[in-house]
């Protein structure tokens, strides 16, 4: 793919309210094949983010290498993080994705600093690390051996098939640290999935990745979030959902009922008007509480649900507390010898590990001055 000389003048400030005034904004670009979408790379000035509002343990930090996502859920609750750039939460947040360039280096830099406990460290749990967009720029291998190079915990949360790339760099940091994977397939309509998430990858491709990664030795979760009220909380959508998930090898399942925020709720609700009017009414009185559904409706959901995963043999999964991802396995660890978060997880280091080893794919994601760390 061509990208030099794509590149569009970076003087606009009637498109890029926001990115007009950073200091450490790149270039923006587009090409033929992302047609409809602009890309905005910066120079990130930070890597790890401290969940707020987290005063108890355990500490949440996530990382987020693009802003903005092509996947183009209807119901993303992630949309309103566009705003900070005065860009709009719809169409903005689908077609004009902000690039964190420079964000593995950044990140070497942060995870080298005695301060850092090495904490788990969430992907996905804002937008998805996995997007379309990650195949060309290619970020997530150099972040994937930083964290486990430096002995940090990992979890990701996609719907991204790309996440296949790098399963063999991933089979090797869980041989370091404890990394956690989860798909998120939450539709199981063929129809419906292409309706509201049309962005993103099949129903059919993502199972297929849950079993490349269980192939591989790893875990891996699968989220049924959100379950559309109205949509896919018929029984039979929900039993076949999660057949299909114990077919394709799903390590646990994770659910809960479609959340709205104030801005999310407005593009969702456009969305509805345009493919499901009649449901309208309905909405609008499940939601007349706010954000979240109403709770006869949740419990409702939870008494349907909570047989249908035993009758599949699944476990109900757990999210991270602070983060809203796949819960990492580091927690249950730490939490187990009352070693708190801070402490380094139990893995072999990777002197040990990689002695002797023909290939490292993570000393090759690593600059060279770091590379000898792992033999």
């Amino acid at each position: 793919m061509r990208w030099t000389g794509q590149e569009l003048t970076t003087e606009q400030p009637g498109a890029l309210p926001g990115l007009a005034r950073l200091n450490n904004f790149v270039r923006s670009v587009q090409t033929p094949d992302f047609a409809g979408i602009t890309f905005h790379e910066i120079l990130a000035k930070s890597a790890l983010n401290r969940v707020p509002g987290q005063s108890e343990l355990p500490l949440g930090y996530t990382i987020n290498p693009y802003r903005g996502c092509s996947h183009a859920c209807a119901y993303c609750f992630a949309r309103p993080t566009h705003e900070y750039l005065n860009l709009d939460a719809g169409k903005d947040f689908d077609s004009e994705i902000i690039v964190k360039v420079n964000v593995a280096e950044v990140l070497r830099t942060e995870l080298a600093k005695p301060t850092w406990g090495r904490h788990p460290v969430a992907l996905g749990t804002n937008t998805d690390p996995y997007q379309r967009a990650e195949g060309r720029y290619r970020l997530m291998p150099g972040i994937i051996a930083a964290l486990a190079e430096s002995g940090t915990p990992l979890s990701i949360l996609t719907k991204g098939t790309l996440l296949r790339r790098d399963l063999d760099l991933l089979a090797e940091a869980s041989r370091l640290v404890p990394v956690d994977l989860a798909l998120s397939i939450a539709i199981y309509d063929d129809d419906l999935q292409q309706s509201v998430e049309p962005g993103t990858p099949s129903t059919t491709a993502r199972l297929g990745t849950v079993t490349a990664v269980r192939e591989r030795g790893l875990e891996c979760g699968v989220f049924m979030m959100p379950i559309l009220p109205f949509l896919t909380d018929t029984r039979a959508h929900l039993d076949e959902a999660l057949r299909q998930a114990k077919a394709a090898g799903a390590s646990n399942v994770l659910y809960c009922a479609l959340n709205l925020k104030p801005t999310v709720k407005q593009w969702y609700f456009q969305w509805l008007e345009r493919e499901h009017p009649e449901l309208l009414p309905q909405y609008r009185e499940l939601f007349a509480g706010g954000t979240y559904a109403a709770k006869g409706y949740r419990t409702w959901l939870g008494e349907r649900m909570k047989p249908l995963v035993r009758a599949h043999g699944l476990e109900r999964g757990r999210t991270d507390p602070a983060t809203g991802g796949p819960r990492s396995s580091a927690l249950d660890a730490a939490l187990a010898t009352g070693s708190g978060p801070r402490a380094a997880p139990d893995v072999r280091p990777p002197g040990d590990l990689m002695a002797g080893s023909a290939r490292s794919l993570i000393a090759e994601e690593l600059p060279p001055q770091l590379s000898p760390r792992l033999f």
